[in-house]
């Protein structure tokens, strides 16, 4: 009955299926095949309801290695998602899988009963070629070459390879490769800055291969926004984990965007087109960690540049990168179950080794760790722990919320240039093991900043429309990247970039140039951080520059050296020399690589590692006694020459002899028609003695009689050889000479023909008129591109420059200038044009030449200005003194400087028209006696003139000076801008004399008795100059009296005055001297002595006492009666005065009325006059002058501003005298200007009062001192 029911209820409710996740019945198996044999993968799945599985079925037909890879299948439905994976191994044939048979039989086999292989030689013959290919981002480009075969055979077809920078290339989503019979074509249908390169086809068949290459530019595509960068390139990805990958790039070229800021990374997961940005902020440096990934998915990342106009185009995206454990691949353990197939299985379903990881990666804000895993065969999952210790030895763990079940991670976040230590500690759900031990001291990488700049660049013309660009490597390199080459037309300074992706080698080659245009290039380096400086710009023009017939518009391999030669051996080493190449290759040649070997054997070994610079090298380590033979090749920047002939025996025995060895290296200068200039080395081996000189040698080309050209040795190593027949041909040799005797003749020369360059000029020699600068000048009658001119003195190449020598070089022309030349440069110099036909010439200075030329030099750098009257003087009233000269001529801008006792004075004015300069001294005093000398500069022209002022009458003439001696009085005569040839020619009363001391030329100073002279004159090569002294003093003149505008003047007319007269002035019995009471003065015709405001106590008498070495004068005026002089007296007291008023400073604010306001006296009224600065003051609408009731005098100036602050004057005079006031003026900004910046200062913070109260009323501000106030009248009087 229970089964009746069970039945019943089962057929009316039918039994519905399990709600359940997806779960996998049979899971993927991993297998390991060889090439071209089919392989499927199949899992099965349950779940419900049913699960949406991903790689049900996977089945490759015919796999390639290409397929080695890890495949995922996934199932999921509304209740989970499940995933098991499994790997695909394919390998490739080897020997081990050939027959069982043959790997056994094969020992057995020799070589003579294998059948030697001939196969068929398929000549290949490129009918078209591709050409150079300029095109932008974004466009397509297409290469394609037709060729012919002979012979042409349907199943020997050859193999089309294609090749980007040596990198080879395959169809796929890039590029796409189409081969047929007799053409092929790669074609790139989206181009990007990656695609850029040099492109080579290389057509391989088993008997050769034939190949052809052009380069592709690709440049910048239009930027999203003006002046953005362009985009980076070459993307690729490191380290891809489960959870992250490390994504670097290389940077784009700026010529002239502005530089790069950043750059932004974006992902993009693949079957979607949703592309994330993955860094918030620009980053600078060319790698990225991206982080956050999901474990088995496939992602594309791309990267864009930012500078301050804006965000470049993305990058060329990645190709799929899987977030997956790069350590799965390690753990697969394959068996063999027979026939062509193996299971794969992981190494915790089996017992065998773990393998460690590589090595970790260090940069410089994370470190990427590897560990070798521990021995685990437990089915619990297991996870790991990373700790890191900085300096402080603290550990912290740093993945805490995220387990780590590969023995491979990534630790970010760490700081640069620190040290840390790390260690790994395994868990599980029971529990962790023990923490691994630390690691070594792992240091993070700093950040060193830009490469240097690269070094010297060298551009050499390839073709009418292409230039090679070659440079040295920066010094310090960064983790060079590569090099960007930019390029303009001269003088435009529109800079492009010649490549759009970095080069990592040092020489390029820059195509689809201008023709006849002339260009400008420079290099960069880059790292990941960014670019360098620029290089040195090197210019070259496409015009065909060259005048030789030379090789040298391309670059080519050097021809080989010959004439190898021994110049010393000691038994176990020689020292070898050889002839450089005929030739060049176009480039210099930078290394030699020499191969011995013992004659008699074929095997060349290389002797040297590093290769030698230069043709002169020792090999060691030979064995005495035995023979050898050796070779040299050469090498310039095209590469390696072909090896030279091999050199004849050369036995290792040491050589003992007493007599010098071979010179070597000799050269040819100076080629003229019947001459020729030899210069060659010492010998390495001296002999027993060292070298005393040399004999050279010359023979006709096809004899063998040998001429010395010297018969007495030359000491020197250069030699002219004369008596020469034009058009011969010659071989020299030289032998060098020690007390031995003579020794072994050097290696014959090459012909050498005695024939003149056609156009060959000397060099000239001669002093710049403007400069004084000696100047050797050579135009060459040849010049070439790379030509340089070589100067040398005493054929030695000059090379100290510090002596001032300087080589200019424009042309064709070269000159050597010598700009301090001195007495040891006479010697012979020659100079020489390299890549010429031998062009070269010189020019030998005698002493006497040069002596010459330094003194035309002298003439020439120091000229002397002429002077019409040297430094002359005039005293002047109120004891001032005016000190002036004349020269012939004067321009604008001629400069002087005044000097009293050595000390400079200022003050000194001049008048071009007249060619005068002046200088006036305000108070001279006897402070001031001594030398007064006057230096002028105009243009390169130079004079001097000198003073002497000693003595109580405060004058003198020029040049003059007292002398007080025990035995006699002696005239001083001093001249300036003497020379060796000036003469000083001395005469009394017309008669010349002869004095018994000689002049001093060096100081200018000649002396003679006072007592014979009447007369100087001072002769030299510019002119003569004359003084006059008269020792006879006439009879002077009586006192006189005169008014002056300060009180009265005595004055003593005299027919002579000088230094040697002294003058003494007497009131009664009390000796004046000059001050502010009494003026001292006068002119070389007159005595003055002033009284300022005399009074009664000035009354009384006055005497002046004039004497010289021979007569003594006196003269007397009395002024204290009641005659005519002692009413000068009562008048002074009615000349023009100024009683008070006046202040000394005036200050006043912008815009205000000036009022100067005093009062005068004097009878007659006087007059009153204004100055501003000197200047008369002209009364207009601004300036009053007025003078009310004759004594109230004003000046008024309206409006004031700062052009009317300056030094008044107010000058007070009447018929009896009068006198003046200086009173300045300072005009200040406007009070609201000074009110802001009161404001701008920043005012004390003040407290609070407690209780408001009134303010106080402030008190009347004090009026400022002289302002609006009467002064004393100032007792400064002029």
């Amino acid at each position: 009955s229970l089964l009746n029911i069970y039945c019943f209820l089962n057929s009316c409710f039918p039994r519905l299926p399990m709600i359940r996740g997806p779960k996998f019945l049979a899971r993927l198996r991993s297998h390991t095949v060889y090439e071209n044999t089919p392989v499927k993968l199949i899992c099965t799945v349950d779940g419900f309801p049913q699960p949406i599985v991903h790689l049900t079925v996977y089945c490759v037909c015919r796999c390639t290695t290409d397929d080695t890879a890890q495949y995922i299948a996934v199932a999921g439905n509304s209740h989970g998602q499940v995933s098991c994976q499994a790997s695909i191994v394919v390998k490739r044939y080897t020997r081990s899988s050939l027959s069982f048979v043959f790997f056994f039989l094969y020992p057995v086999l020799s070589a003579a009963m294998l059948p030697k292989i001939h196969y068929t030689k398929i000549n290949i013959t490129f009918l078209e070629k591709f050409g150079p290919v300029f095109a932008s981002e974004g466009g397509s480009a297409s290469l394609t070459a037709t060729m012919t075969l002979e012979p042409n055979l349907a199943n020997l077809q050859p193999e089309a390879q294609w090749y980007r920078d040596d990198e080879r290339l395959f169809d796929s989503k890039w590029v796409k490769i189409d081969t047929g019979r007799g053409v092929t074509t790669l074609t790139i249908p989206t181009l990007f800055k990656d695609d850029e390169g040099l492109y080579t086809l290389r057509m391989v068949t088993k008997g050769g291969t034939a190949e052809h290459s052009a380069f592709v530019s690709v440049a910048d595509g239009p930027p999203p926004v003006p002046k953005a960068p362009g985009a980076p390139m070459d993307i690729k990805i490191h380290d891809a984990n489960r959870d992250y990958v490390i994504v670097s790039w290389k940077p784009p070229n700026t010529t002239t965007e502005g530089p790069i800021l950043g750059y932004f990374v974006d992902k993009c997961e693949v079957g979607t087109e949703n592309w994330a940005q993955c860094n918030d902020h620009p980053i600078k440096i060319c790698k990225y960690p991206v982080s956050g990934l999901f474990e088995g998915h496939s992602y594309y990342f791309r990267v864009r540049a930012v500078n301050s106009h804006g965000i470049s185009k993305p990058c060329r995206m990645s190709d799929p990168i899987a977030a997956l454990d790069p350590t799965e691949f390690e753990k697969l353990h394959a068996k063999k179950l027979g026939g062509k197939l193996d299971v794969v299985s992981y190494h915790d379903e089996v017992e065998g080794e773990i393998f460690p990881y590589p090595v970790s990666e260090i940069d410089r804000t994370y470190v990427v760790l590897s560990w070798k895993a521990p021995a685990y065969s437990s089915k619990a999952p297991m996870w790991y722990f990373i700790e890191k210790c900085l300096e402080s030895g603290a550990w912290q763990r740093v993945n805490t919320q995220v387990p780590i079940r590969s023995p491979r991670y990534a630790v970010f976040d760490l700081a640069e240039g620190k040290q840390y230590q790390f260690r790994v500690l395994s868990a599980n759900i029971y529990g962790n093991s023990e923490p691994s031990e630390p690691s070594a001291t792992i240091e993070t990488l700093q950040l060193k900043g830009v490469p240097s700049a690269p070094g010297q660049v060298i551009a050499t013309r390839e073709s009418d429309t292409s230039v090679l660009i070659q440079w040295a490597p920066p010094k310090e390199p960064n983790n060079l990247i590569g090099y960007y080459i930019d390029q303009c037309v001269k003088g435009s300074m529109d800079w492009e970039s010649a490549n759009h992706k970095p080069r990592k080698n040092t020489k390029f080659v820059v195509s689809g140039l201008t023709k006849g245009e002339t260009y400008v290039f420079r290099v960069q380096a880059i790292n990941e951080i960014g670019l360098s400086d620029e290089s040195q710009e090197v210019v070259v023009s496409l015009l065909h520059l060259y005048i030789l017939k030379s090789d040298t518009a391309f670059l080519a391999h050097p021809s080989a050296p010959y004439d190898i030669g021994v110049l010393s051996c000691d038994g176990h080493s020689m020292v070898l020399n050889w002839k450089k190449p005929l030739h060049s290759g176009g480039s210099k040649i930078k290394e030699y690589y020499v191969d011995k070997r013992r004659s008699g054997t074929t095997m060349w070994r290389e002797i040297h590692i590093p290769p030698v610079t230069e043709r002169l090298y020792k090999v060691e380590g030979l064995t005495e006694g035995a023979v050898y033979q050796f070779h040299v090749y050469a090498a310039n920047l095209a590469g390696l020459g072909p090896a030279s002939k091999h050199s004849a025996d050369f036995t290792c025995e040491a050589w003992t002899m007493p007599e010098p060895g071979p010179a070597y290296d000799l050269t040819f200068t100076e080629v003229r028609d019947d001459s020729v200039v030899v210069e060659w080395q010492k010998p390495v081996y001296p002999g027993s003695g060292p070298i005393t000189g040399y004999h050279v040698e010359y023979a006709k080309k096809g004899t063998s009689e040998w001429t010395t050209a010297n018969q007495t040795a030359v000491s020197h190593r250069f030699h002219k050889v004369t008596n020469l027949e034009v058009g011969t041909s010659y071989l020299f040799r030289v032998r060098a000479v020690n007390a031995a005797g003579v020794g072994m003749a050097s290696m014959a020369s090459d012909p050498v023909t005695a024939k003149a360059v056609a156009g060959s000029q000397e060099v000239s020699c001669v002093v710049d008129e403007k400069s004084g600068d000696i100047v050797m000048s050579f135009e060459s009658c040849q010049i070439s591109e790379g030509s340089q001119f070589i100067w040398k003195k005493d054929y030695k190449e000059i090379t100290d420059f510090s002596k001032g020598v300087v080589i200019k070089t424009e042309g064709s022309t070269s000159k050597m200038i010598f700009t301090n030349a001195d007495k040891e440069d006479f010697g012979t110099y020659s100079v020489s044009v390299t890549n010429t036909e031998g062009v070269s010439s010189s020019h030998t200075i005698t002493a006497e030449e040069l002596a010459k030329m330094l003194a035309l030099s002298y003439e020439i750098r120091h000229p002397i200005i002429p002077l019409k009257s040297e430094l002359a003087y005039k005293i002047l009233e109120r004891g001032r003194m005016r000190f002036w000269l004349q020269a012939e001529e004067i321009s604008s801008k001629v400069t002087y400087k005044f000097f009293a006792n050595n000390k400079e004075l200022s003050g000194m004015g001049h008048d071009v028209s007249t060619g005068i300069i002046e200088f006036i001294m305000d108070h001279f005093t006897e402070e001031n006696e001594g030398t007064f000398t006057c230096q002028i500069t105009d243009g390169g022209g130079k004079a001097q003139s000198s003073l002497v002022l000693i003595g109580d009458g405060k004058s003198g003439e020029r040049g003059s000076k007292k002398i007080h001696d025990n035995i006699c009085n002696y005239v001083l005569f001093q001249v300036a801008n003497l020379k060796k040839e000036s003469v000083f020619h001395w005469f009394k009363e017309d008669t010349e004399i002869i004095p018994d001391v000689k002049p001093d030329l060096g100081s200018g100073v000649c002396k003679l008795p006072i007592k014979l002279v009447n007369a100087i004159w001072c002769c030299h090569s510019h002119g003569c100059c004359k003084t006059v002294y008269n020792a006879v003093l006439s009879a002077a003149a009586e006192l006189v009296i005169s008014c002056t505008a300060t009180g009265i003047q005595l004055q003593c007319h005299m027919k002579y005055y000088t230094s040697e007269m002294n003058i003494t002035w007497y009131h009664g019995e009390t000796k004046l001297s000059h001050g502010e009471k009494t003026v001292i003065g006068g002119t070389p015709a007159m005595a003055t002595m002033e009284v300022i405001e005399p009074s009664d106590k000035d009354k009384g008498k006055y005497s002046i006492f004039i004497t010289d070495p021979e007569n003594s004068h006196k003269r007397t005026l009395d002024l204290s009666g009641d005659g005519q002089y002692s009413l000068s007296f009562s008048l002074s007291q009615y000349r023009g005065k100024v009683v008070g008023g006046l202040p000394d400073v005036v200050t006043i604010m912008e815009k205000k009325t000036l009022s100067l306001t005093c009062t005068v006296r004097g009878d007659p009224k006087p007059q009153v006059s204004w100055l501003k600065n000197g200047a008369d003051v002209e009364p207009d609408d601004q300036y009053v002058v007025s003078l009310d009731q004759g004594k109230f005098a004003s000046l008024t100036i309206k409006g004031v501003s700062m052009e009317d602050s300056g030094r008044y004057t107010m000058i007070v005079q009447n018929k009896y005298g009068g006198e003046s006031v200086d009173i300045v003026v300072s005009v200040t900004a406007a009070y609201h200007k000074l009110e802001d910046l009161l404001r701008a200062i920043p005012q004390p913070k003040t407290q609070p009062a407690p209780a408001p109260a009134p303010a106080p009323s402030p008190a009347p501000p004090k009026a400022a001192p002289g302002r609006g106030m009467k002064s004393p009248t100032p007792t400064r009087r002029k």
